[in-house]
């Protein structure tokens, strides 16, 4: 989504293109397409983001964090720790990294009617686009051409804890927060296959 800021008198003034939304809703194989282009693009840019790893361990310091993450019981946090600590293992796998959306779940879709759009690239990271399919449906992750299997469950463990650290952290916003944290933390005591978040989250 493109926008312009112009600045006067002090104010600065943000405009934005504006979509016409769609009321069909896409298909599964339509998300995989349009996220595969979107990789195919940002594999073209050359620019600063910070890898995935860096906000794993993000979460990792919330985790070790008794003050911001008050409400975590001790066993809980050592799931979360022990969970987090399988970074270095998913960096150490051989998809090839490069810029990621980073958070490219159907909240952060337009569905417009020239084509899904994908918003809020502040999340943008460098990772394996392994990663970012661990934060869609399990179909579009399916359809999805060339993702490695594997690869994919170890991404949805790291992304379900990094996510799970994020709702117990005390200044969090999330409506519901606590109760999506206790999801998630029962999702990762269950085991594999890793669900994915949306399958996690929807109640």
């Amino acid at each position: 989504m493109t926008h312009a800021s112009i600045s006067e008198n002090g104010f600065v003034f943000t405009l934005w293109r504006y979509y016409e939304q769609s009321a069909i809703n896409p298909s599964a194989a339509a998300y995989a397409t349009a996220l595969e282009r979107l990789h195919v693009g940002m594999a073209q840019l050359d620019v600063v983001a910070p890898h995935f790893g860096d906000r794993v361990v993000e979460a990792q310091r919330l985790v070790e964090s008794h003050e911001r993450t008050p409400r975590l019981e001790d066993a809980d946090r050592e799931l979360l720790s022990r969970t987090l600590e399988l970074r270095p293992q998913v960096r150490k796998r051989r998809s090839p990294d490069q810029l990621l959306h980073g958070e490219p779940h159907p909240g952060n879709v337009l569905t417009t009617t020239g084509g899904l759009l994908f918003v809020d690239l502040e999340t943008c990271c460098r990772g394996p686009v392994e990663f970012d399919l661990a934060h869609v449906p399990e179909a579009v992750g399916a359809s999805y051409v060339g993702a490695d299997g594997e690869l994919l469950q170890e991404c949805r463990r790291l992304v379900l804890a990094m996510v799970a650290a994020w709702r117990w952290d005390a200044a969090d916003q999330f409506p519901n927060g606590e109760k999506a944290g206790c999801a998630l933390l029962s999702a990762l005591r269950a085991g594999p296959p890793w669900p994915t978040l949306d399958a996690v989250m929807k109640d």
